[in-house]
């Protein structure tokens, strides 16, 4: 049966959450983290501000709730906002010549700043995992924010840069993992030595005791912008090590999702295999292929939170129809939930990918799509009859 499928924002201005590793939904399900723009066909500046509100679900008509605004924001991933255990939530801002993390409660409006963007919250909200925006918007700039110069944009891999962890109570923040010493592991790779260095995409395994990194640096001639090893670490105790470890260097990563503390899912290459998605065993240099020959292209993957289901998208085919998909994990068996059609911008920045987040519950799939008239907007599936 095809699920339900209801816009749950309106125009006339555009509306999206941004990435598909962090839930909207408010542990009661009645609301939605929305950015609300009043464009969509450039790359925001140092000045375009992105509303940041709530989606009354129970309101009947897709209600935004306004909540406060943000200089800090990017077409992919939005303004990082998610909720925090406390029932506040958490997004990304820029304070004149720095970009910082504002946490907000929505009921009373209380607001306190923190002095580094944030990435990755751990589960439980004790911490956060950050990095250098800056150096993002430089080499990939939908994936990082405008108005703040980089201090080490001529250092090619610096040694005083990287990811940070910083206090959520105290805002206490310290350098945990630099770019010189991931980049100064294994086998030298083309490139390694001529290339920009920078990390992406940091996600905390669901224990919050470990988390995964993409190190990316640039390549030219070599026929892709840039190559990518996926890198697990330990959140460090006070004076020790992340011990990091290289899950794949086969110079193609892309979009991952942790199953459970042990195990990694990503789209990757391996030597002799190509392009496949792989269940990585941390630590170890395991991997098992998941869906040969029918899960046959990159997308936005997560799990269920029972883990028995992979969410996951396609980018446009030739007709300009993203695919959404399950994988059942026990049953090895893929259907596809919905085709969604709109143009593809020129400009691969500012494009719209579904994005697809898992409700807290697993029973609903929330996107970002252009599929109603080329308008971005939020559209909730119910995934009810799909997983019965």
């Amino acid at each position: 049966m095809p699920p339900a499928i209801r816009p749950v924002t309106s125009g006339p201005r555009f509306h999206f959450f941004g990435y598909y590793d962090k839930s909207p939904w408010d542990p009661s399900g009645r609301y939605l983290l929305a950015l609300e723009t009043g464009f969509m066909d450039r790359r925001p500046g140092p000045d375009d501000e992105a509303v940041v509100g709530l989606v009354d679900l129970h309101a009947g008509d897709g209600a935004f709730v306004p909540l406060a605004s943000t200089r800090a924001w990017n077409w992919q991933q939005g303004c990082m906002f998610q909720w925090l255990p406390s029932g506040q939530i958490i997004y990304n801002d820029r304070e004149g010549d720095r970009f910082v993390a504002v946490m907000l409660d929505p009921q009373t409006g209380a607001r306190r700043v923190l002095p580094r963007p944030i990435y990755a919250v751990q589960p439980g909200g004790r911490a956060a995992l950050s990095l250098n925006f800056s150096r993002l918007f430089d080499v990939r700039p939908g994936y990082g924010y405008a108005g703040v110069p980089d201090p080490w944009a001529d250092d090619l891999c610096p040694g005083d840069d990287g990811i940070y962890e910083m206090d959520l109570a105290t805002g206490a923040d310290r350098l945990i993992l630099s770019l010189a010493e991931v980049a100064a592991m294994g086998e030298r790779q083309p490139g390694m030595d001529t290339g920009k260095h920078r990390f992406n995409h940091i996600q905390f395994s669901p224990g919050g005791s470990r988390f995964a990194v993409l190190h990316r640096w640039t390549t030219t001639g070599t026929g892709s912008p840039w190559r990518t090893r996926l890198f697990t670490a330990q959140l460090p105790a006070a004076g020790g090590a992340t011990e990091p470890f290289c899950l794949s260097d086969h110079q193609m990563v892309s979009h991952y999702d942790w199953r459970d503390e042990d195990h990694l899912l990503a789209w990757a290459r391996r030597a002799g295999l190509g392009n496949r998605y792989f269940l990585f065993t941390d630590r170890t240099g395991e991997t098992e292929v998941v869906g040969d020959g029918v899960l046959t292209v990159d997308g936005h993957c997560s799990f269920s939170p029972d883990r028995r289901h992979v969410l996951t998208d396609t980018y446009p085919d030739g007709d300009g129809n993203r695919t959404l998909l399950l994988w059942d994990v026990e049953r090895k068996r893929r259907t596809d939930v919905g085709r969604f059609h709109g143009p593809t911008p020129s400009d691969g920045e500012i494009r719209c990918d579904l994005h697809p987040r898992w409700s807290r519950d697993g029973r609903q799939v929330c996107i970002d799509s252009i599929h109603e008239g080329g308008a971005r907007q939020m559209y909730v599936l119910d995934l009810e009859g799909v997983l019965a």
